[in-house]
This record gives C-alpha cells, structure tokens and sequence, in this order.
C-alpha cells in the first residue's frame, strides 16, 4: 500500500470502517448506555418509545413499531397485512435472503420477477405482467440505498388493489422524489443491523405504517400477540427492541442526514476516478432518486469479476459479493426452475467496493488505482 493509505489501515482496507463514526459519539454514547444501566428498565423502556417517535417524525410518518430485527419487520409487515397462507406476493430474486424468507415464512408464495440491469430494483413492467387473481402483496426492495421505481410500484398496487411493503433495510433516509423511502406502501420495513447506514451494536428493526390499525395489529404482534400482559390475543412473536440498542439509535439518528450526504460524496468520487476504467460499469442513479450508497456496487463485465475481486484481496482491499447467487436459484427456492435473465446476469457481475461516511481521498483513490490496475493485467 501507499504510505498515507497504509498509515490509516495497516495491511487492508475493510469493505466498512465504523471506527471514526462510533469513535466521535463514543462520550454519548457511552453516558446513554450508562442512563439505560442505571435505569434498570432494558425492555420497552422510554428510550424505545423515545425512538419510535424520532424515527416515525423522520421519516413522515405516523406510526413507528420497533423490533428485535429487520426480518421480523417483514414477517410482521405481511401478517399485519392480512397476508397469509397460499397468496402470493411479488418481490425481487436480487436481493438478501430475508425478503423472500418472511414471505414462504408467513405461508404465502414468493413471485419472483426480474430486476432493472441498472438500479438493480424491481421492474416494474415484469411486475405488473406477473400480477393474478392471488396476488396479494408487492414486496419490493430498495437495494444498496437506491429506492425502487415509487412511482409505478404504488400505481400498481392501486389499480389491482394490492398491499405494497417496502424492504427499505438498505435505505434508511433515502429518498424518491423528496419523499422517504419506507413511506409510500402500507408499511415499510427497516433493518438496524450494524453495518447499516443506521445502523445499532447488535440487532434491531422497525416498522413504519400510517395505518393506525395496520400499526396496532404489528404492536400485537411483536409482544407475543398481546396488547394486555398475559392477555395473549393471537400467536405472535418475541420482537422487541432492546432499550440499550434504542438508546444507541437515538444517538446516531440525528447525524444520519450528515453521513448519508459523505457516502454521497464518496460514491461522487468514486464515479470520477473510475469513469474511464474499460470494462467496468458504474452503479446508476435514477433521477427521482436521492440514493444513500449502503454499497457502492460495480458490474465488472468480460467474466473478471471473481479476478477482480481476488487481486483486491491480495491488494489488501475488502470488497463483497452482493449477491452470489439470486434468490430463485438458492437450495430453498431452486425446484421453482425460473429463469431471470437480468438478475443471473448480475450475479456474475456484482462487487461492492469499500465506502463509509467521510472516507479519506487517499484510501479511495487507491481502492480504484488498484481495481483499474487489476482490470488492465
């Protein structure tokens, strides 16, 4: 490595580098987590309620139930929607395993459809032509901070009279035309796993509804299907957001705008110092978008991805494939033989470089030196 690269990060660059931000907030953090101890409250204590109302003023919505992960969001989402066994859902084969996994988990049928090759979101052509009588549901996924096409997706879901959940996990603060992502179907579904933009020390997700019932039936939900202490209404879940990882998310979401705008610098920067790089194609971003760059992904065309990424490794810089195989074409899923072209194609094709809030030029510039350098042997 270069001197002042190898001054910051000695032998390898991580794919996320939390140090600086934890580091900066560690004397609040540290004294809300002391509060939470000296409380002696660690369940549903005031700091969970406290953050349900941030998150829900954030985001511009009414309600905010939080929860112990961001797939229990998407399982409660779905059977707080009325959605249930043998009706299907549309969602996205190019995605994290949970999207899907709450679908078959809830009993209903997961319909994948094939993804855009450029926001790698759900197209929403391929929606509408899967849409039958047993539809329930459009699932789509907000990947790698970019929101889904809102537009179409809610227009869909309106004219056939559909339920639409948002998986907004990667896409905390992000927006489509000035509106956050999470906002526009009957609930949104965050994820507060600590790589995420926002993201805890441990577990957590939330979910956000402007459906007063739809809001209550999830708060039902998540306390093993009981409003009432041991005055159990339904089966539900053990989902509840710990008070010490509620008290660390408060701290954090107030510099979240910030962080999100330096990832937005740091992708800018990377699209200037790979632009010309041949055989390498840069993530788009879709004009209604304000995209919030969970990961900066590449499609590295030629069949170099996987060389790529091993001269990376021996480089000593982090990177990830998001994602190796598509859903449809995982063990659980494979008897369903489908055939998506686009989100096949993407699998052979993605990696994710490294990129945090407030990276040094240093560290990226030589990040794409060296992905160029690879890419030209």
């Amino acid at each position: 490595m270069e001197p002042s690269v190898l001054s910051s990060y000695p032998g390898r660059i991580p794919a996320l580098d939390l140090t600086a931000e934890t580091q900066r907030l560690k004397p609040q953090l540290m004294a809300a987590i002391e509060e939470v101890l000296d409380r002696g409250t660690f369940i549903m204590g005031p700091n969970v309620k406290a953050f349900e109302q941030e998150a829900a003023d954030y985001l511009g919505v009414r309600y905010a139930v939080s929860m112990n992960s961001g797939t229990d969001a998407l399982v409660i989402a779905l059977l707080a929607s009325g959605i249930g066994p043998g009706d299907e859902v549309i969602t996205s084969p190019f995605t994290f395993f949970a999207t899907a996994e709450a679908v078959s988990q809830v009993g209903a049928v997961p319909v994948f459809v094939d993804v855009e090759p450029d926001s790698f979101n759900l197209n929403p052509q391929r929606v509408e032509e899967a849409i039958t009588p047993r539809t329930k549901a459009i699932l789509p996924v907000h990947l790698f901070g970019q929101p889904a096409d809102m537009n179409r997706l809610t227009d869909l879901a309106e004219e056939h009279g559909l339920r639409l959940i948002e998986d907004a996990a990667q896409a905390f603060g992000a927006r489509w035309q000035g509106r956050m992502a999470g906002s526009f179907g009957d609930a949104g579904c965050f994820s507060f796993f600590p790589s995420k933009n926002l993201g805890a020390f441990g577990d957590g997700g939330l979910l956000v509804t402007d459906q007063e019932e739809l809001a209550e039936r999830a708060a039902m939900l998540r306390t093993h299907g009981s409003k009432k202490k041991y005055m159990n209404e339904s089966l539900g879940y053990n989902s509840r957001l710990d008070e010490l990882q509620a008290a660390i998310l408060r701290i954090k979401l107030p510099y979240l705008d910030e962080w999100n705008q330096a990832r937005r610098e740091a992708a800018g920067l990377y699209r200037e110092l790979l632009q010309d790089v041949e055989g390498v194609l840069l993530p788009s971003v879709r004009e209604e978008a304000e995209h919030v760059y969970h990961q900066f992904t590449l499609r590295v065309q030629g069949g170099k991805r996987d060389e790529l990424k091993a001269r990376l490794d021996e480089a000593g810089i982090g990177s990830m494939i998001y994602y190796p195989l598509p859903v449809h074409q995982l063990p659980v899923y494979r008897h369903l033989q489908l055939h998506l072209p686009v989100a096949e194609q993407l699998s052979q094709e993605v990696l994710s470089i490294p990129i945090w809030p407030h990276m040094e030029e240093a560290v990226q510039a030589y990040v794409a030196g060296q992905v160029q350098h690879a890419l030209q042997i």
